[in-house]
C-alpha cells in the first residue's frame, strides 16, 4: 500500500515538473522586436556637436572612451536644425516642422515674448497636443522624470532662467532653457498635475540617487554651460563660452562622465535588471543636414546631421560599433520596446522609411 501511494505521488510530481518545465519563466517577459525588458533607462542630451568631434579621445575622453567601450551607434542623425525640435521629436515621435527655439507657448500669429518667427508662413504651434512616451509610461504603470539642470522651481514652465546666487550677468543668463526639455512642449506636461513631481531640478536627482529612488525612464539635460552650447553672458566662465568649442566640449564631456559614473554606483546598475545609460545629442552643427529614416516634407529642413549616440548598458554588448542609420524616432521607438509598450508614437511607427529598434546596442546576454 504504501508502495502505491509513493509511486502514485512521485508521478504527480513529475507531471508538475514537466508541466512547470514546458511554461515559460514568469520573469522573463517576452521582448518587443528582439529588445529585451529593462527596469531603468536613463538619456542623457548633450548639444550641437558632430560625431567626429565627440568620438576623439583627445577632445572628449569620457564619451569617446564610453563609445569604445559599450555601444556606438555610428550613424545616427538628428531630425534637423535648431535644438527644440528635436527634443520634442524623441519624445513624441514628431518633431511639429519646427525651425526655430522660440518658446513652447508659441502659435502662429501670436504676439507674446519668445515667439519672434510666430508671423512666418507654415508657423506651427510649438504645443504638441498628442501624447509622449511619459504618457504611454504612465498609462503602463511605470515612472518617469525630467532632470534638468538650474530649473527655477519643480514642474517650471519658465521660458528660460539664470542663477539667483550671482552678482553678475549669469544671474539673467539662460543657464535653464525650457528649448532643452521636450516634455514641456507638450500640452499633456503643461497640464499634468504631477507636473511638480516629473519636472524637477539636478538637486532632485541627487536626492533620488541618494534613496535608490530613481524612475524607469529619466531625460537628464545639463544647463547651458555643461551640456557643450555655450552662453554669450560677458561673466560666463572661459569654458562656457559661446565660441569657445574645445572648451565647451571638455566640459561638457566631464559632466556627462560625471553623470553615467553616479549612474553606475546605484544599486540598479549593479543589480540582475536591465539598466541602459543613452548618451545622445539633440543636433549636429549648424552647417551640418545629413539625414535618415524620416522622409523629410519638400522644402524643410532635410536634417540635423550625424551625430554621437551612445548605449551603455549594464548587462549587454561590448565594444560595438553598429552601423545601422538610425535616428531620434528609432531611439523613441527603441525606448518603449525597452518598457513593453508595443505601441510606436508618431513617426518611430514609420518601418517604411527605415525606423527601426537599435536592438544590437540594447541586446542582453539574459534578456529578461
Amino acid at each position: 500500500m504504501w508502495l502505491q501511494l509513493h509511486a502514485s505521488r512521485l508521478a504527480v510530481a513529475a507531471f508538475a515538473l514537466s508541466a512547470a518545465l514546458a511554461l515559460p519563466a514568469a520573469s522573463a517577459p517576452a521582448a518587443l522586436e528582439g529588445v529585451p525588458r529593462y527596469d531603468h533607462v536613463f538619456v542623457i542630451v548633450e548639444e550641437n556637436k558632430d560625431y567626429a568631434q565627440i568620438l576623439n579621445p583627445a577632445a572628449a575622453p569620457n564619451i569617446a572612451g564610453l563609445a569604445a567601450r559599450y555601444g556606438n551607434a555610428a550613424q545616427f542623425f538628428s531630425e534637423g536644425h535648431p535644438s527644440e525640435g528635436n527634443y520634442v521629436a524623441l519624445l513624441g515621435g514628431d518633431n511639429l516642422d519646427m525651425h526655430d527655439d522660440d518658446a513652447f507657448y508659441c502659435t502662429p500669429g501670436s504676439t507674446k515674448p519668445h515667439c519672434a518667427g510666430a508671423a512666418a508662413p507654415g508657423y506651427r504651434d510649438h504645443t504638441a497636443h498628442a501624447r509622449h512616451l511619459g504618457d504611454q509610461l504612465a498609462a503602463a504603470g511605470l515612472t518617469w522624470k525630467g532632470y534638468y539642470e538650474s530649473l527655477p522651481e519643480p514642474g517650471s514652465l519658465a521660458f528660460s532662467a539664470g542663477d539667483p546666487k550671482s552678482a553678475n550677468s549669469m544671474s539673467t543668463a539662460p543657464l535653464y532653457a525650457s528649448k532643452h526639455t521636450g516634455f514641456t512642449n507638450f500640452e499633456t506636461t503643461q497640464k499634468d498635475p504631477r507636473r511638480a513631481e516629473r519636472l524637477v531640478d539636478f538637486g532632485q536627482f541627487d536626492r533620488d540617487l541618494a534613496a535608490d529612488a530613481l524612475p524607469s525612464f529619466a531625460l537628464i539635460v545639463p544647463n547651458q554651460c555643461n551640456e557643450m552650447h555655450g552662453l554669450g553672458a560677458v561673466d560666463a566662465p572661459a569654458d562656457c563660452q559661446s565660441g569657445n568649442t574645445a572648451g565647451l566640449i571638455r566640459r561638457g564631456d566631464a559632466v556627462t562622465g560625471e553623470l553615467v559614473r553616479r549612474l553606475q554606483a546605484t544599486k540598479a546598475w549593479k543589480g540582475s535588471g536591465n539598466v541602459a545609460i543613452v548618451i545622445t545629442f539633440d543636433e549636429g552643427v549648424g552647417a551640418s543636414h545629413e539625414s535618415c529614416c524620416d522622409g523629410a516634407p519638400a522644402g524643410t529642413n532635410p536634417g540635423g546631421g550625424h551625430i554621437p549616440t551612445i548605449v551603455i548598458t549594464n548587462h549587454g554588448p561590448r565594444g560595438l560599433k553598429d552601423q545601422t542609420a538610425y535616428n531620434h524616432y528609432s531611439l523613441l521607438r527603441t525606448l518603449e520596446d525597452t518598457f513593453g509598450i508595443a505601441e510606436h508614437l508618431g513617426h518611430a511607427a514609420d518601418t517604411d522609411k527605415g525606423v527601426q529598434p537599435m536592438t544590437a546596442l540594447f541586446a542582453v546576454k539574459d534578456p529578461r
